[in-house]
């Protein structure tokens, strides 16, 4: 892998973070890009990076993606080779809140980017989807011939819509863009809203976490450095297009997840059960027929090893 200038958007994210972590170490130079926005706590965003600011090879660039002039300027000031877009609105139930989030940064965003790695003759595009765009997918797996035109919240839309817009650059212009479909990610520096950090934390606090459903729900949860092993393989795969699965090909019950949980840190949990809220599926399990074949992409972390992962991070950086 030759050494290239790689722009990481979303980059003090959660996957984010990972990434120019291990980009770094494969001595790539990384311009890592993020808005620190109060989707969660910008302080808790700079510390998932700040053990990189004093290197050479990492720079950072506080900016959003929706600001053209400026994103101009980054693609003026530096040779970008690759890009990889993981800055996102995130989150399913707040998008159907206010959905007009997801279009201007999801949409608008992505289109400024795609739209001067154009003009900018960026050799890579690698765009960050998500599994939300298969909806209420009734075929398991997921594959990516599926039908994906029934998405069922904002975020799951603007994730589609992107997709749609990177094929017709690549098609335009000869880009190559992988779109890469993620399946419930979590590890360490995890959003401290999704499922496995939050019950973690009420756990040991001994708050009753809030079941949606009966516990029957299934995810395909999806270990950080699984995810960031994919997104890397892409850079030097030479592809026109594609879309492709990242997952564990392994769906976990919800009231498995607790128990596994309720296991490691040694606690019990309290459970409150409450409804499905409109916008979440039952189910995701991706087929990695595709990954494998293409990336080699071989996921190798479990649930039991990754939670435990997990908790030990969690208890040193608890926020």
């Amino acid at each position: 892998m030759n050494n290239k200038t790689i722009l990481v958007t979303g980059g003090a994210g959660f996957i984010g973070s990972h990434v120019c972590d291990r980009l770094l170490e494969l001595g790539h130079k990384v311009i890592c890009l993020d808005n620190l926005n109060n989707y969660y706590s910008p302080a808790t965003k700079i510390e998932n990076i700040k053990h990189n600011i004093s290197n050479p090879n990492f720079i950072l660039q506080v900016l959003s993606i929706t600001k053209k002039e400026h994103m101009k300027e980054v693609f003026k000031t530096y040779n970008i080779d690759v890009v990889i877009h993981l800055a996102a609105r995130a989150g399913v139930r707040p998008s159907i809140e206010h959905p007009l989030w997801y279009q201007e940064t999801n949409v608008d965003g992505t289109v400024n980017l795609l739209e001067l790695s154009k003009q900018h003759k960026v050799k890579k595009f690698i765009f960050g989807s998500s599994s939300s765009v298969y909806g209420e997918n009734k075929k398991i797996p997921f594959s990516e011939i599926d039908d994906v035109n029934n998405p069922i919240s904002p975020y799951a839309a603007s994730k589609k819509a992107c997709e749609l817009f990177c094929y017709t650059y690549s098609y335009l212009t000869g880009l190559d863009i992988a779109c890469l479909r993620f399946f419930t990610v979590y590890g360490p520096r995890g959003r401290p809203e999704m499922a496995i950090y939050l019950f973690t934390k009420w756990i040991m606090e001994g708050t009753a976490i809030s079941m949606f459903g009966d516990g029957e729900t299934m995810r395909d949860y999806t270990y950080i450095s699984d995810i960031v092993n994919g997104i890397v393989s892409c850079i030097d795969v030479n592809f026109k297009y594609e879309i492709i699965n990242l997952g564990n090909s392994n769906p976990i019950k919800l009231k498995n997840l607790v128990s596994t949980i309720e296991k490691i840190t040694g606690k019990k949990a309290k459970i409150e059960q409450k409804p499905i809220p409109k916008g979440d599926v039952p189910l995701t399990y991706a087929d990695l027929t595709k990954a494998k074949r293409l990336l080699n992409y071989e996921p190798k972390v479990s649930i039991e090893e990754g939670i435990k992962n997990f908790y030990e991070w969690f208890k040193t950086n608890k926020q």
